[in-house]
């Protein structure tokens, strides 16, 4: 949500610069203003500058609207940040896609005939995966549907055909139990990144559900974990693996160490998602609501206040892929797998699959 607010903040301070036309081109300007503005590389803006080459300021404060719209409608729909970051991409991609002679079109234009070139173009000559065509698609109909439905009415678009990607079915990698044992064991012992993957096998959590777990979510007491705002944001209660409690209570009293030391530092605040930070601000500096996998880095806000993110997903990733070239292991290896293979244990067990 920062990097999205900083983007936004960046682009509505471009758009109140007096351009001169036919200077030099927009996208030099942008990247030259956004450096001295806020200091933000352009890699920060990257959907816009997909758009901008040839464009006119009018056409730009279109498209950064409109974005800022579906953002609007998707928060206020409650999608996940994911889910809007994926659509506003698509919703550019599309636009980028309908020009005509180089000439940009606005969405009240394009009909369902220009829909069904674009999904066609997916499936034929870009060969994307069914599920990223479902993808675009979804975002078109979002666009349509709910962010300019009441300019262009619900039948604007009508009923589109187009040329579905085939999706295959495939067989999840599972690994066994002596394939998870090398990959742990070729982690540091005692590290944090050997708990979580331990976590990932034994609990079968997923790694986004891994890496935002706060201490208030992990109940000793009854052995059991709560996952809150999983996929589909629904909580659930999974178990707590019996040889993960006492490293997982270890990096607990790290975590309350770690946040004692930020708030001598003007820190120890922790985000929150805004219907709870409305409803109890005392949480954002309370140690329970920390993360249990915190970040290294102690970011500071416009007030000087200290945030301690979760750590970056993409680090355990990476992290994993070493472990299993060192474990020597064939397979394709990621965090999903080890909840693929926890979940086939148990049934193996002798588990009743509407308990896993």
């Amino acid at each position: 949500m920062q990097k999205e607010a900083d983007e936004w903040r960046v682009f509505s301070r471009i758009t109140s610069i007096p351009w001169t036309q036919g200077t030099k081109e927009h996208s030099l300007v942008l990247r030259r203003y956004s450096r001295r503005v806020t200091g933000l590389e352009p890699d920060n803006k990257r959907i816009i500058f997909r758009l901008i080459r040839g464009l006119s300021l009018g056409y730009v404060w279109y498209v950064m609207k409109l974005l800022d719209r579906v953002r609007d409608v998707g928060l206020r729909r409650h999608l996940a940040a994911s889910t809007i970051a994926c659509y506003r991409s698509w919703i550019g991609e599309f636009l980028r896609f309908s020009r005509r002679d180089g000439t940009w079109r606005a969405p009240a234009e394009l009909l369902a005939a220009d829909v069904e070139r674009y999904l066609t173009h997916l499936a034929r000559d870009r060969r994307v995966s069914a599920s990223t065509q479902n993808q675009a698609t979804c975002a078109i109909v979002f666009l349509y549907k709910h962010v300019l439905g009441d300019e262009l009415g619900p039948e604007h678009l009508g009923r589109f055909e187009a040329e579905r990607a085939r999706r295959p079915v495939r067989v999840p990698t599972v690994l066994s139990g002596a394939e998870v044992q090398r990959i742990l064991n070729a982690l540091p012992d005692g590290s944090m990144r050997r708990l979580m993957v331990e976590l990932l096998y034994g609990a079968g959590l997923r790694l986004k559900e891994c890496c935002t777990l706060r201490v208030r979510d992990v109940d000793f007491d009854r052995g059991q974990i709560v996952v809150r705002g999983g996929k589909g944001d629904k909580d659930r209660l999974v178990m707590l693996p019996s040889r993960c409690v006492a490293a997982l209570a270890e990096q607990v009293r790290r975590v309350r160490h770690q946040h004692d030391l930020d708030v001598r530092r003007s820190g120890g605040h922790v985000p929150l998602p805004d219907p709870l930070l409305h409803k109890t601000p005392y949480a954002r500096v309370d140690w329970r609501w920390q993360y249990v996998f915190p970040s290294r880095i102690l970011r500071r806000d416009d007030q000087g206040r200290g945030f301690r993110w979760h750590t970056d997903p993409g680090r355990l990733d990476w992290a994993i892929r070493r472990a299993t070239h060192r474990a020597q292991v064939s397979k394709r290896v990621t965090a999903h797998t080890f909840r693929h293979s926890f979940a086939t244990h148990l049934l193996e067990q002798g588990w009743d699959v509407r308990q896993v």
